[in-house]
């Protein structure tokens, strides 16, 4: 394994994107709680600014999707020591059913929310030799969902794009990480029953990234028994995955949506950036 350079979060900058509320708030909240220096960016710059207030943090405007405001928010954060990519959308729906907007509005998020993100920071980190980049990925990048169809392509890419860009930068002491959650609990999943895939809370997502900084790992999943059944099930002939797959019903997501999933729903039909939060 590749030996980085440490750091020490204690005066760290860290820049979390989509750090208002959900996975970014908690894991801004964790990095504060060990002395980092920690900048939140959000579209959402009233709830952002809350956040950064009850925890000793400061908030900036940032639109994932634009790189122009990307560059504005890591400008105002500084030399950034540590970048969390954890801005994302997840829209659910057949496949020919989603509104085509809401499509390139996932991959524009989801996926260039992260490539903006690793062209700018990297520059600098690579320059002092020494940082690391968290993407906020999926399950979902390495297991397909019906109904996520577009949330799986982008995450999917995600997972590719960190793989190689770590192994790209990996002898410049400039790590790049991506931590892959099961369904959490935050907004982004509220009306879905993703039974079986095991719900975890932000806080347990935020664990994994604080850690993440020491142990550099390539891949977290979270929990972490669900990597290995990734895996597993990438090895299993189709016909019997397909059987287990009918049995626990992984269909659901193409379920009606209840009340809360609509009003999600509508929210991102309305703002196809919103990138408040993040949900595996």
């Amino acid at each position: 394994m590749t030996r980085y350079p440490a750091i020490d979060l204690r005066g760290a900058t860290v820049a979390v994107t989509g750090g208002a509320q959900g996975i970014g708030r908690a894991t801004a909240t964790a990095f504060a709680a060990r002395g980092a220096r920690v900048v939140i960016g959000d579209l959402d710059l009233d709830q952002a600014r809350r956040t950064a207030a009850s925890i000793g943090a400061v908030a900036h405007p940032l639109d994932v999707t634009d790189l122009v405001s990307f560059k504005a928010f890591l400008d105002a954060a500084g030399e950034v020591d540590v970048l969390v990519n954890n801005a994302g959308i997840m829209p659910n729906g057949g496949f020919l059913d989603l509104d085509d907007r809401v499509g390139w509005a996932t991959v524009e998020v989801n996926l260039f929310g992260v490539v903006h993100g690793l062209r700018l920071a990297l520059p600098g980190m690579l320059a002092r030799g020494c940082g690391h980049v968290v993407n906020i990925a999926s399950l979902a990048g390495k297991f397909p969902v019906p109904g996520l169809a577009m949330y799986n392509a982008s995450k999917f890419a995600v997972v590719g794009l960190t793989a190689a860009t770590r192994r790209e930068y990996a002898r410049r002491g400039v790590s790049v990480s991506a931590v892959l959650p099961s369904a959490v609990d935050t907004a982004l999943a509220s009306g879905l029953d993703m039974k079986p895939i095991p719900k975890v809370t932000p806080e347990e997502i935020a664990r994994a990234v604080i850690g993440s900084v020491a142990h550099r790992r390539a891949e977290i999943a979270v929990p972490r028994y669900v990597g290995a059944l990734a895996t597993l099930s990438a090895l299993t002939p189709e016909p019997v995955l397909n059987a287990v797959r009918r049995l626990v019903r992984d269909d659901r997501a193409l379920l009606p949506d209840s009340g809360k999933r609509a009003t999600y729903r509508a929210r991102l039909n309305g703002n196809f950036s919103g990138q408040t939060d993040h949900q595996a």
